[in-house]
């Protein structure tokens, strides 16, 4: 059970959301627990989705997306995120099941995905502080300045609703991800 209630439908939410959990729903066909939860505030539900929805359109495809969610929510501990995103991993963008638990793991068998995971987990585990080759690094395998910026704000976005996920323990409404292996 959620340490903080999550509205149970749209018409519990605060007024004020219901046009945007609407587009949710529009969107995904359902309105997960998560989105429900942060539209207790209006301003931390607003703030993801401009966040997000700025994201999803910028340099990142939606595969190295997912496998930066996979990783940050693998660090965080964030089981909620973690079925989120390897649902969505499996089931929109295709990844396979051996890319998915890469990616948990902070790597890819392609070789520019695996330079922004590593770079991904250096910003996350350092929370920023990360080092000159780390930098170099990713640059070296080819992403740009702009696309290192959308790394890093990516990175922020999953680690809030990693976060939230888990302050609120938001019930899991997603299939439970298959098990790293030891």
């Amino acid at each position: 059970m959620s340490r903080l209630p999550t509205p149970a439908t749209i018409a519990d939410a605060p007024a004020v959301t219901h046009p945007q959990l609407e587009a949710v729903h529009r969107q995904l066909g359902s309105v997960p627990n998560l989105f429900r939860l942060l539209a207790t505030s209006p301003a931390a539900l607003g703030g993801y989705l401009g966040l997000s929805g700025a994201l999803a359109k910028g340099e990142l495809d939606a595969r190295t997306r997912e496998r930066i969610a996979l990783a940050v929510a693998e660090i965080n501990g964030c089981g909620y995120c973690l079925a989120a995103h390897s649902f969505i991993g499996a089931n929109l963008v295709k990844l396979g099941t051996a890319e998915i638990a890469a990616a948990r793991a902070g790597r890819s068998a392609d070789a520019k995905a695996d330079a922004a995971l590593r770079f991904a987990v250096a910003v996350t585990q350092a929370r920023g502080h990360v080092g000159a080759a780390d930098l170099a690094a990713v640059r070296e395998a080819g992403w740009s300045d702009a696309e290192i910026l959308e790394i890093v704000a990516h990175v922020a976005l999953n680690t809030l609703t990693n976060y939230v996920n888990e302050v609120a323990g938001t019930e899991v409404d997603f299939p439970a991800p298959v098990a790293r292996a030891a």
